[in-house]
């Protein structure tokens, strides 16, 4: 006869939401780590209003250059306005752009990933497009693309997009051709199956995994690229707070007050080093065998 087991010893057999996170912070603690540190930025995005700040465009002229104090907790700059505030709404634009473009070039450069592997009319005409855009550096591929746009977060959004998005197609080309051969795909074909629900069905779950890590790498990217935009002046315009804007701003002034750029300088570090991180986990969470040989 068999015995089933009791409530309370089925309860303690099912696996705890605790003991699970527990065991992923202590696989991936610098993943947990910058996943964190990336909410908290987020966060900080969301909430700047309330995060103890005024409005960053304030000129008071009479307190320019006033050094970190318990009133003003980053200083102020040339014009007097309150780097604190400055920064957190700065971290605004940086998550925007960030997550904006690695949605928008991590979908479109899918897309054409999914026609190039697995047609060869569109192989041969978008691949040689998208090795021509990847023979430009991604930086002076957005500078011009500034150049013919006006000053906006949209076109820098746009412009970083159109940088990245044949890194995507490259990936995922890779990845559909290496999968159109496997006999899975063939024992689909000859039983009937079109075109679009092995690509639906077959293709598009496995290039999840890889998709993943290269959008938080290109998250990174299109962060320091905005960052280096508004630093040379071709990215968000001049009244909008962001990082590259206030140290370009501070960047004549770095010896008289270094905190103008010390501070943005730290909070892009950190962003880009949390996405890294969290990238980094991500990549060795789906390919263990990869992490392993590292």
């Amino acid at each position: 006869m068999t015995v089933l087991p009791s409530d309370d010893a089925l309860e303690e057999m099912r696996p705890r939401r605790g003991s699970a996170m527990l065991g992923t912070l202590r696989r991936y603690p610098l993943a947990c780590a910058g996943g964190f540190v990336l909410l908290l930025l987020v966060l900080a995005a969301l909430f700047a209003p309330w995060l103890w700040t005024v409005d960053p465009l304030i000129l008071s002229p009479a307190r320019r250059l006033r050094p970190p104090s318990a009133q003003y907790w980053f200083g102020t700059d040339q014009l007097g306005r309150d780097i604190y505030s400055r920064v957190i709404y700065g971290s605004r634009v940086s998550m925007i752009v960030g997550f904006g473009v690695a949605t928008i070039a991590t979908t479109v450069g899918l897309l054409v990933g999914l026609l190039t592997g697995f047609n060869r009319v569109a192989d041969a005409f978008l691949s040689r497009v998208m090795d021509g855009l990847m023979a430009i550096p991604s930086v002076l591929l957005a500078i011009a693309i500034m150049a013919l746009t006006r000053a906006s977060v949209e076109g820098v959004i746009a412009a970083i997009t159109v940088a990245e998005i044949p890194r995507v197609a490259r990936l995922v080309r890779s990845v559909v051709l290496s999968l159109r051969e496997q006999p899975f795909i063939e024992a689909a074909r000859a039983i009937g199956t079109t075109r679009v629900k092995i690509l639906w069905r077959h293709i598009l779950p496995n290039t999840a995994g890889p998709l993943m890590v290269q959008a938080s790498y290109i998250c990174a990217s299109a962060i320091l690229i905005e960052a280096t935009l508004s630093f040379l002046g071709a990215g968000a315009p001049a009244e909008i707070p962001s990082w590259g804007n206030i140290m370009a701003e501070g960047r004549a002034l770095f010896q008289i007050a270094p905190s103008i750029i010390f501070f943005p300088a730290v909070f892009l570090s950190l962003a880009v080093l949390s996405v890294n991180l969290l990238g980094d986990g991500l990549r060795d969470a789906l390919d263990p065998r990869l992490s392993r040989r590292l």
